[in-house]
Parts: structure tokens; C-alpha cells; sequence
């Protein structure tokens, strides 16, 4: 049975990029972004693509494909649309499937729903990354209490970056959230460095 993951952070710039093409590389799995909001000719979907080694990985293309580096809700209204979530569909594929979120979840998409929303309406076990940083306890923990809330399954959380021990100890015992791994600060950003980081986590 193939394994579909939705995978968001705590905040915008936390590398849910890098440690969606690392998830995606090391399920041999197939890469969806459904919003790519701005930086078209560098899209997260170019990236994924660049930084995979397997044969098995598809990119599906994006739903919405908008032009300015802004929130969705804000990019679509310049682009003179309005995002749907009944527009929105899971790639038909007998592959593991990653799903790349932007941003966190109370990112806008409209005047009335979230990247919450979405994860609600494509029904996907949540990935959670996060990054230590000064009031990054407090993000973690609040992006997990709204997941809890709204009875969405939470596959793990993953640490991105600089290590914090105590940060981390604290954010599990208190939420019970299961620890998938720590991605360390890449020294270099490529295919082989994607395949080592993926020997830090543990999906199983």
C-alpha cells in the first residue's frame, strides 16, 4: 500500500523543500506542490527534480501556478483568479506521494480557507518540520495543538538544521509527536548529500 504524506512546517523558510525531496528520494516516491506561489522559472517542482537520483519519482504538476512570491490568496487575487479547493486532486498514482505544502498552515489560500483546509480536504497524515530557533518551541507547539484540534493524523515531526537537544526533548514529551529524525545543515546541496540525509530518518 502506497504511503501519501503532507508535508508542512512551522513557518515559511523552515526547508520543507529540501526535506521533501530527501522524503522523496529516499520513498522513491512521487512529488506533488499544489500551490508554487511565485519563482516559476525556480519552482520547488524544478528543484524536487534536480535533486532526485531514483527512477521511480514523477513530478505531478502543480493546480495553481502563480506568478508573484506572496501569499496564495494574495498571489491569485494579482493573477485575477480565485483558489479552489474543489480544484484540487491527488495525482492518481500507485507511488508513495509526497505533497508539499507553502508556507504553514494558516497560510491564506482564499478569503475563507487555509493550507489547513487543504490538508483537511486531501485527507493526508501530516509530516511536520521543524527548525530550532529563538520561539520555535512555541510555533512547533501551537502548528501542533491546531492539527490535534482539527483531527488531522500526524505522521512525525522531523528537526531541520542546527540541533537543539533541549528544544527538541521538550516539543516531544510534551506533544508525544513521534520523532522521524534530524536533518543536519547540508554542506552541500545535490544528489549524493539528498541520499545521505535520508539515512537520518525513520518512516517505520
Amino acid at each position: 500500500m502506497a504511503n501519501n504524506y503532507f508535508v508542512t512546517g512551522i513557518g515559511t523558510g523552515i526547508g520543507k523543500t529540501i526535506v521533501s525531496a530527501i522524503l522523496t528520494e529516499k520513498l522513491n516516491a512521487d512529488y506533488w506542490k499544489p500551490i508554487q506561489s511565485g519563482d516559476l522559472a525556480q519552482s520547488d517542482s524544478l528543484a524536487i527534480a534536480s535533486l532526485i537520483s531514483n527512477d521511480k519519482t514523477k513530478i505531478h504538476p502543480e493546480t495553481y501556478r502563480l506568478n508573484n512570491p506572496l501569499s496564495p490568496h494574495l498571489s491569485a487575487k494579482i493573477d485575477g483568479i480565485e483558489i479552489k479547493l474543489r480544484q484540487f486532486k491527488l495525482p492518481e498514482t500507485q507511488n508513495n506521494l509526497i505533497v508539499e505544502g507553502a508556507g504553514g498552515l494558516m497560510v491564506p489560500l482564499n478569503n475563507d480557507e487555509l493550507i489547513l483546509d487543504l490538508i483537511k480536504y486531501l485527507n493526508l497524515e501530516v509530516i511536520l518540520i521543524s527548525q530550532n530557533y529563538l520561539g520555535s518551541i512555541n510555533h512547533t507547539l501551537l502548528t501542533i495543538n491546531t492539527l490535534k484540534q482539527h483531527n488531522i493524523s500526524i505522521k512525525g515531526i522531523i528537526f531541520n538544521g542546527e540541533a537543539n537537544s533541549e528544544s527538541e526533548s521538550y516539543i516531544l514529551n510534551y506533544t508525544g509527536v513521534s520523532h522521524l529524525g534530524n536533518i543536519p545543515v547540508l554542506k552541500a546541496l545535490d544528489k549524493t548529500s539528498i541520499v545521505e540525509a535520508g539515512k537520518n530518518i525513520n518512516l517505520y
